[in-house]
């Protein structure tokens, strides 16, 4: 069993280091950014910026992987990643980190799609449940660590920037001393949004919505825990278990959703979530824990929306369509997290530090009045023709390379194993 398991193993170790820098760089810009007196625009641009770069690194990537090679390709982008983050350290200036931002999120885009697809193929239809379970597991907890681990530095020093170059380099030796054959060329990504709607328009038009609100919320919950005066471990804390909440909802609420009308179900999650950010704005707690429980039951409705919406669409696809229409979602989703990051600081600017939510809640009030009116016009798909509800990974690592390790996807022929 566990010779079954052990290329696999070796790939998810270069995962974790890889999802840990990630995290702990996402973190570590908008907390120095706020010490150095960075505008609230600049810092809502960085992360339209990084959004910008991994949809343009999903869309480009296959063609650099396909010149260079599996292995060649991940130590290009592992090591850009490196460099941006060291060059984030000695460059404090934030139209700068603006533009080194779009370069990491083009470099993330490129080495989770190697990644994934080499996972994808060495999973069978025999385990290929188990592997996507463990890539989500470790997508989760390597987020967390890399997040927590600003909590132990200190975010005024260049040490952290340095930890994360670290990090980076440590995500290439699982490749690079690898002889395994190169998996197969990764398949251009495609967006067919006439076809998404005509697929499924709540599906649609909620990804969209879902990453407005998440991208906001990525990019700027930081720097509203340090406007709100709670200390930088507690952001970190706090950051961390508004997605570790949201995953773990994820499961009762898709049972849930497996048996009625999944849009039903949509709706009361985005509710309960614009009525969580509602609260939050208008109780507008300064207290660590405090904070840290109120955005928790916010995250923990609100990032289990994607996962619905995705759900809703496949139930109306073909099998044969299920990447197709969950990649396009997934860029969908991109597009959304461009937005809401200048939606949040605009209102952030122009209020107090939570009107983060007054944007979020915005997202969500339309999603729920949208999927209303859709229920109107369209029958719900029977239970019985309905695949069981899945989870989806971390919005920080998704790429439509990722969506052929489901289960639901048939596994490629096998190649030789990894050692």
């Amino acid at each position: 069993m566990l010779a079954t398991y052990r290329p696999i193993l070796s790939l998810l170790r270069g995962t974790a280091f890889l999802l840990a820098a990630s995290g702990l760089h996402g973190l570590l810009l908008p907390l120095r950014g706020q010490e150095e007196g960075f505008s609230t625009t600049a810092l809502g641009l960085m992360g339209t910026a990084w959004a910008g770069g991994f949809v343009a690194g999903c869309y480009f990537a296959p063609r650099v992987v396909r010149r260079a090679g599996h292995v060649r390709a991940f130590g290009t982008f592992a090591a850009s990643a490196a460099i941006i983050a060291l060059l984030t350290g000695l460059i404090v200036d934030e139209y700068v980190w603006i533009l080194l931002r779009a370069f990491t999120g083009f470099a993330m885009a490129g080495a989770f799609m190697v990644i994934e697809s080499w996972l994808n193929e060495r999973a069978t239809n025999e385990n290929r449940g188990t592997v996507f379970g463990l890539y989500m597991m470790v997508t989760y907890a390597s987020i967390m660590a890399g997040q927590m681990m600003v909590a132990g530095g200190d975010v005024t020093s260049a040490s952290l920037f340095m930890v994360t170059g670290i990090l980076f380099c440590l995500s290439l030796i699982p490749t690079a001393v690898s002889s395994a054959a190169h998996p197969k060329p990764l398949q251009d990504v495609s967006l067919d949004i006439k076809g998404l709607y005509a697929n499924s328009p709540v599906a649609s038009v909620a990804c969209f919505l879902i990453g407005v609100a998440n991208g906001d919320w990525g990019t700027l919950g930081a720097v509203y825990g340090a406007r709100v005066g709670i200390s930088t471990p507690e952001i970190a804390l706090m950051m961390s278990l508004v997605v570790i909440a949201g995953a773990a909802l994820q499961i009762p609420i898709g049972k849930i959703s497996d048996r009625t009308d999944r849009r039903y179900v949509l709706i009361g999650a985005s509710l309960a979530s614009a009525v969580a950010a509602l609260l939050i704005f208008l109780v507008a707690p300064r207290s660590g824990p405090f904070v840290i429980a109120m955005t928790a039951c916010y995250g923990a409705f609100a990032y289990t929306l994607y996962s619905l919406a995705v759900a809703h669409a496949n139930d109306h696809a073909k099998p044969e369509d299920f990447v197709k229409v969950s990649g396009g979602l997934l860029l969908l989703y991109g597009f959304g997290t461009m937005v809401g990051p200048m939606l949040g600081a605009g209102l952030m600017d122009v209020m107090r530090p939570e009107a983060l939510f007054l944007a979020t809640a915005a997202a969500h009030f339309a999603l729920a009045g949208y999927t209303a009116l859709r229920i109107k016009r369209r029958a719900p798909v029977p239970i019985e023709d309905r695949e069981a509800f899945k989870t989806q990974p971390a919005d920080r690592s998704a790429t439509p390379e990722s969506l052929r390790l489901d289960p639901r996807q048939k596994a490629e022929p096998e190649t030789q194993d990894m050692p």
